[in-house]
């Protein structure tokens, strides 16, 4: 009768703070590891500001459309700016940019806090929650068919 072997397990590894070139190590590693599954993806990044006249910043966004997802980071508005349409602008020229970058969909997250309404308006449903992050609030995730 044969049975399994279990790996090793090596209890003398030292657990330690990593190094820049172990972090880059590490990405790098993993990257190789997906590229046969990722490859035929190109990845671009999305920044969009608005300025005025002047060249004050008004709000801007912040993204990337890697393997046919747009993936929103950042979109942020002055207070002062908020309602005029600036937020719905700005996130309508980056959806435009990453479906011309071959995006199907959207992804981005939110608190209950910030702007689920905002997103919901323009199209956006939420597919999860987290609950108490942080404590006694959520963080939302949600998406839109851009296609």
């Amino acid at each position: 009768m044969v049975t399994g072997r279990k790996k090793a397990t090596n209890h003398e590894a030292m657990l330690v703070q990593a190094a820049p070139a172990d972090v880059d190590r590490l990405c790098e590693s993993l990257q190789a590891y997906n590229r046969p599954f990722t490859e035929g993806h190109p990845e671009a990044a999305i920044r969009i500001v608005a300025r005025t006249a002047e060249g004050a910043l008004l709000g801007g966004i912040l993204a990337d459309v890697a393997l046919g997802w747009l993936e929103i980071h950042v979109l942020w508005v002055e207070p002062d700016q908020r309602a005029t349409g600036l937020g719905a602008a700005l996130l309508a020229e980056c959806e435009r940019r990453a479906s011309a970058r071959g995006a199907h969909s959207a992804r981005l997250d939110t608190f209950g806090w910030q702007a689920e309404g905002f997103y919901a308006g323009q199209g956006y449903a939420c597919f999860g929650r987290l609950n108490d992050y942080p404590a006694g609030h959520e963080r939302i995730f949600m998406r839109k068919r851009l296609a």
